[in-house]
């Protein structure tokens, strides 16, 4: 396998895939068979300046160039070679946001990452008038709340971007991106793949009398579909890319998109009926919708699939973020106990043990994981906390358990409603994700809260950057005509293995108990976070 390996990178045949996570720039090389080569790793975090979420410039220029580094190392320790070329490359990126520049390329506001929320009241507007939910997080609701709010550097807007299609512009020269990615900017018509054009119509209406000499679909990325071209490496992002200057130009681009869509194809969730979840610092389900919603919920976004199908997604923006901070307070009481203990170690152990030995419902334990606002349950600030009653069963096991159904309750919250009131099923979902890794235990638990079976596959904890690659592998062999759903199927997943729990009843009682807890405990979250 080594040498086998080492002649594809050595030909310039490897296919790589770089997903700018919210904590984690991850790059994956693979071959034709999307088989891994090699990995690289940048770790990073948001930081929140002046009342915003966001990433300065530097950090995310660092951050790409040091993924794509660690990747060649790995390449180098691995098969003592470097890449000089590559077939193809795709860029992955959390969805949404806001990236604003002039006709010269300079950037024109700090870049708002989807976390934010302090776009509610455009918003709002924005979905009355459409009649389609438009969430606070994606890019016209950043937009139009800098022209509401009289921002300056509105009236000079000649590009509005995403993080993924920044990163693909500067490293091919072009201003396009995947329908999937285009999808979290502004709503999509199914039947075209690109921006609907009454909503177009609509908003430029909205914004007539401001005066701007720019028209909403001037300063949008052209849309594409999966499978189609999108551009190739130029010789400036090259020396972008690799500092080394070793990488050269000319492999091709597949339309860079957001991590939703590379999730969807990371787990074989394409077609209709289908669904997956994906668990991180935010967590989110997405399921394909056989035909359209009812009527709009501002719990439930209508984005697509890299091929254009509609998916109801519900969105939370909190998930890990703290069970994170726990494991790491965990990990500085081993270190002050003077014991050597593996952070990854800490994970596996509290997991497991919140899976045997926690209470369904985690024994009067509740806990709400809010780092940020929650646009689903309605708090625009967010503050952790743990609420217990007199006579709970305090335990480290009901503790761990209570987080791990704190990062998923929300998200139960908005699938309830999917479920209830739109009748939506899927034939099966899918999970990726870093809470994934210890087997069973946060699965199990999803399975309870969605009464639902779930499956998580082997590729699960590779994640989108393996998806991207995919996406990128399937741009190369789109010549044979074959739709992304049955590429997968086929090509991608055909002989791959998972396991799927069902839902256990007693574990669905426990979380239903507990979800009463946590709505009560919401009401002083809200009390406290808006103070």
């Amino acid at each position: 396998m080594a040498n086998d390996a080492k002649t594809v990178i050595e030909n310039g045949e490897g296919i790589l895939g770089i997903e700018f996570g919210s904590t984690r720039i991850k790059s994956v090389l693979t071959d034709a068979s999307h088989a891994i080569l090699a990995t690289g790793i940048y770790d990073w975090e948001n930081s929140f300046t002046d009342g915003i979420w966001t990433y300065p410039m530097e950090q995310i220029i660092a951050g790409l160039r040091g993924s794509y580094a660690s990747l060649v190392s790995d390449v180098k320790s691995k098969y003592d070679i470097s890449i000089t070329n590559l077939a193809a490359i795709g860029i992955s990126g959390m969805m949404h946001g806001y990236l604003p520049f002039d006709a010269e390329g300079k950037q024109l506001a700090g870049f708002r990452t989807w976390r934010n929320t302090m776009t509610a009241e455009a918003a709002a507007k924005l979905s009355e008038s459409f009649y389609f939910n438009i969430p606070q997080r994606w890019s016209i609701s950043h937009l139009y709340q800098a022209i509401l709010n009289g921002e300056e550097h509105v009236k000079d807007i000649a590009f509005l971007t995403t993080l993924a299609g920044y990163i693909h512009y500067r490293l091919t020269g072009e201003k396009n991106m995947g329908v999937g990615e285009a999808s979290g900017m502004f709503p999509i018509d199914p039947d075209t793949c690109t921006y609907d054009e009454k909503m177009i119509e609509t908003f430029d209406a909205m914004i007539a009398d401001k005066g701007f000499a720019w028209k909403i679909k001037d300063i949008l990325p052209t849309v594409l579909n999966a499978g189609e071209k999108a551009g190739s490496l130029t010789e400036e992002g090259a020396k972008l890319l690799d500092e080394s200057g070793v990488l050269q130009a000319g492999a091709l681009f597949a339309p860079c998109e957001g991590d939703a869509g590379t999730g969807m194809c990371a787990t074989d969730s394409v077609d209709p009926g289908t669904g997956n979840i994906s668990a991180g610092t935010s967590v989110f389900s997405m399921i394909v919708l056989e035909k359209n919603l009812k009527a709009p919920h501002e719990e439930i976004d209508v984005v697509t699939t890299p091929d254009g199908l509609p998916v109801a997604m519900v969105h939370c923006n909190n998930c890990s973020s703290d069970i994170n901070a726990w494991v790491k307070l965990f990990a500085e009481f081993a270190d002050v106990m003077g014991l050597d203990v593996n952070i990854g170690d800490i994970y596996t152990k509290l997991f497991t043990d919140a899976y045997k030995n926690g209470d369904k419902n985690c024994g009067g334990v509740t806990s709400i994981n809010y780092f940020s606002g929650e646009p689903v349950t309605g708090l625009v600030n967010g503050r952790p906390m743990v609420v217990r009653t007199p006579d709970a069963a305090f335990s480290i096991s009901n503790f761990m358990r209570s987080n791990i159904y704190s990062a998923f309750a929300t998200l139960k919250y908005g699938n309830d409603i999917l479920l209830r009131e739109e009748n939506v099923k899927t034939s099966r979902m899918m999970a990726q994700g870093g809470l994934f890794k210890t087997p069973l235990a946060a699965q199990q638990m999803l399975s309870d809260a969605l009464a639902s079976p779930v499956t998580v596959m082997d590729t699960a904890s590779e994640g989108g950057a393996w998806g991207m690659a995919v996406l990128a592998a399937y741009m190369l062999n789109k010549g044979d005509g074959e739709k992304l759903g049955d590429y997968l199927h086929n090509k991608v997943f055909a002989g791959q293995s998972g396991t799927t729990l069902e839902p256990d009843p007693e574990g669905v009682k426990g979380f239903d108990e507990y979800m009463e807890s946590y709505r009560k405990a919401l009401k002083a979250e809200k009390v406290v976070a808006d103070e």
